[in-house]
C-alpha cells in the first residue's frame, strides 16, 4: 500500500468515525448538503469489496458505515 492509499485509507476511517459518533447529522440533510450520506458510503464500500473479489453485501457494509446494524441505528436516531 503507497502512502497516498494510506492517507486516503485513514481520512475515510476518521470520516466513519465521525458519522458514527454524530447521530444528530440525519442522512437527508448529509444528501441536502452534500449529495451523499452514510447509505451511499455503504454502497461505495461494497462496489469496491466487488471490485477486490472479496464481496460483502450491503447490509454487511452498513454496519460497517453505521457501527451498528442499520436497523438498531435507525430505531436509535433516525428522526
Amino acid at each position: 500500500m503507497t502512502d497516498e492509499e494510506k492517507i486516503k485509507a485513514e481520512v475515510l476511517d476518521r470520516l466513519i468515525t465521525h458519522l458514527q459518533t454524530s447521530t444528530e447529522l440525519q442522512n437527508i440533510d448529509l444528501m441536502d448538503l452534500a449529495g451523499f450520506c452514510r447509505n451511499c458510503l455503504a454502497k461505495w464500500y461494497m462496489e469496491a469489496s466487488a471490485g477486490h473479489g472479496s464481496l460483502i453485501e450491503y447490509e454487511d457494509a452498513r454496519q460497517v458505515i453505521y457501527g451498528m446494524p442499520y436497523n438498531d441505528w435507525k430505531k436509535k436516531y433516525q428522526k
